[in-house]
């Protein structure tokens, strides 16, 4: 959440909320959502500035029974410029399952947002899906009156936690959450806890106080899951759960900054077809909504510009299968020696190229590395690293601006190439994948094509920034080609870098 006020006010107020968390606010008849038409239902939980890596510490019996019952992907947010590690900006992309260089929400005043173009998930489902019992439920009153989460629901419980506390509200959300469930028929519901936010903004993500309010929403959490299971009609209904934080925090506490702490995220889900025990490396934070649109058996429609996929699909990228040789750092000195990030050997079929190589330099990225967005991020704050959205799991980078921060003589020079394809009889090859570019001096990144191991051609060109997006380019094959590569050409001298994800060849 953090609204730059909220430590001084929730301290400033800290006797009215205590009043007011004991039960002094009204009580409220339960709404009557329309009867739900789908077995396949969907509950999808927030919690707010949840930092996963200290659930292991929390007596969190329900939350670690989801990550044995199902599939548990961890990732890291953006940073600014592309939007702060805050509550408007992770909930947007959560409930849009677009990143913010779409949905318009860089901070919590959500000034820019596009939700008409980019809408929330249940917004979108009436849209598709009309017939949908939907309900939400939130005690941070943006996601409501700045039209977040709430709009599309069927019916809503709308709570000011900022207001009147969070401890009193959550405990109201979590039970009228559990009566719906237990006693109508929704298909979708959205259920938001905030307190989580307020004990890491006021006692530290490394406090006791932290591990027990994880183990507070944990507690509803499993009334939920209780409830679910209750069902007279559960045994021939199709339930997932979905639990995700929209941002980390400081030890001490806090956020919307760049450190890896507060860009922490996951997305742990259990249901039919997902898988039991996973922990893939490829999950972000937009994957939410079209893992909420798979169960549902609802199919994507490519112009609603999504960017997620669903939690238990994998990408198919070759870099990730270097996940396993990974190893720590050598020169870096800024990022933990636990943290396996990086190797220079290229999956199988690819090769590198570094006889144009200056001398020198930090090891780890000595030509073109494969290195995850921890790690790589990790090397230098600050410097737009946090915004390789688009990258998932292991990706290719060629950083000549981490390399030349140690004594080097000249230049920065290397090719990474694809394995040959087969393009025997057709006329066009397309080449697909994810960049993330920034331009500076004399740099040049080009993609050079070869057929039948024949002299390279350039057939693309960079020469102005390009922040994580998709990329394709195609060229017609010559006559009696058989086969095809590319090359990936990064040249500098202590400039910046360049991301290379996602590589697909096809065919036509």
């Amino acid at each position: 959440m953090s609204h730059p006020s909220r430590r001084t006010v929730l301290t400033a107020t800290a006797t009215t909320a205590a009043a007011l968390t004991l039960g002094a606010a009204p009580a409220r008849a339960v709404p009557t959502l329309p009867g739900g038409t789908s077995q396949d239902k969907v509950l999808v939980v927030g919690m707010d500035g949840l930092r996963h890596d200290r659930i292991a510490a929390a007596n969190a019996p329900h939350l670690k029974a989801m990550m044995s019952e199902g599939t548990y992907g961890t990732s890291l947010l953006y940073a600014n410029p592309m939007a702060a590690t805050s509550s408007g900006p992770g909930w947007s992309t959560i409930s849009t399952g677009v990143w913010p260089d779409k949905h318009g929400v860089k901070d919590n005043t959500f000034a820019g947002k596009k939700y008409g173009q980019y809408p929330g998930f249940l917004a979108r489902l009436t849209q598709v899906r009309p017939a949908l019992s939907t309900y939400a439920a939130v005690d941070w009153l943006p996601l409501d009156t700045q039209g977040t989460i709430t709009p599309g629901a069927d019916a809503k419980l709308v709570l000011d936690g900022d207001r009147d506390g969070y401890t009193g509200h959550d405990a109201t959300i979590a039970a009228e959450a559990e009566a719906i469930i237990k006693g109508q028929n929704p298909d979708v519901l959205f259920v938001y806890f905030g307190q989580s936010d307020i004990v890491g903004h006021n006692q530290g993500a490394g406090s006791q106080a932290y591990l027990d309010q994880i183990a507070v929403q944990d507690a509803y959490l499993g009334r939920l899951r209780a409830a679910i299971k209750a069902r007279p009609s559960h045994a021939t209904e199709r339930w997932t759960v979905i639990v995700a934080t929209d941002h980390g925090h400081t030890d001490p506490g806090g956020h919307g900054g760049s450190s890896v702490e507060e860009r922490r995220t996951f997305v742990l889900a259990t249901g039919p077809g997902i898988a039991a025990g996973a922990r893939p490396i490829d999950t972000r934070l937009v994957d939410v909504v079209p893992t909420v649109l798979k169960q549902l058996g609802i199919p994507v429609d490519p112009a609603w510009g999504l960017d997620g996929k669903p939690i238990q699909e994998r990408s198919a990228d070759p870099f990730d299968t270097l996940q396993s040789s990974l190893t720590g750092r050598v020169d870096e000195t800024g990022i933990p020696a636990g943290v396996l990030g990086f190797t220079h050997t290229p999956p199988s079929g690819w090769s590198l190229i570094n006889n144009a190589m200056g001398t020198g330099g930090v090891t780890e990225w000595r030509g073109w590395s494969f290195a995850t967005d921890e790690f790589w991020s990790r090397t230098q704050r600050d410097q737009s690293r946090e915004l390789n959205v688009r990258a998932r799991g292991v990706f290719a980078v060629a950083d000549s601006d981490e390399w030349s921060d140690k004594s080097f003589s000249g230049n920065y020079d290397t090719t990474l190439v694809t394995p040959a394809y087969d393009v025997t009889g057709k006329t066009t090859v397309r080449l697909d994948f994810t960049t993330f570019y920034r331009q500076e001096g004399a740099q040049s990144a080009q993609i050079l094509v070869s057929f039948n191991l024949g002299a390279p051609t350039a057939v693309k060109s960079y020469t102005s920034d390009v922040i994580s997006q998709p990329q394709s380019v195609n060229v017609p094959v010559p006559a009696g080609a058989s086969s095809v590569s590319f090359r990936f050409h990064y040249t500098g001298s202590n400039n910046w870098y360049w991301v290379i994800d996602g590589v697909k060849v096809t065919t036509s």
